[in-house]
């Protein structure tokens, strides 16, 4: 069952996870790997239903949206940039 899930959330941050700079990528990886380890570790000790585990689950979903905001951030700055390049 752990096995299980951590291969669905796996896929999930490959298919989410790969915008933005390096930094933030860095960032991001660091992170998001450390809670995911957090959350199985919530799982491994007091169940897969328990609030621990939904606590570290809603940790793991706010990191998740931090990364896709500071991509979405990047993404913009660059965009931006090269449309004053060209209109200058």
């Amino acid at each position: 069952m752990l096995s299980k899930l951590s291969g669905i959330i796996l896929g999930m941050l490959l298919i989410f996870g790969t915008a933005g700079s390096a930094k933030a990528d860095d960032w991001c990886y660091r992170h998001v790997r450390h809670q995911q380890h957090e959350l199985d570790e919530a799982i491994h000790d007091h169940g897969y239903n328990s609030w621990q585990a939904d606590r570290e689950r809603r940790k793991l979903d706010q990191i998740r949206d931090e990364c896709r905001y500071r991509a979405d951030r990047e993404r913009s700055y660059r965009d931006y940039d090269h449309d004053y390049d060209r209109y200058r």
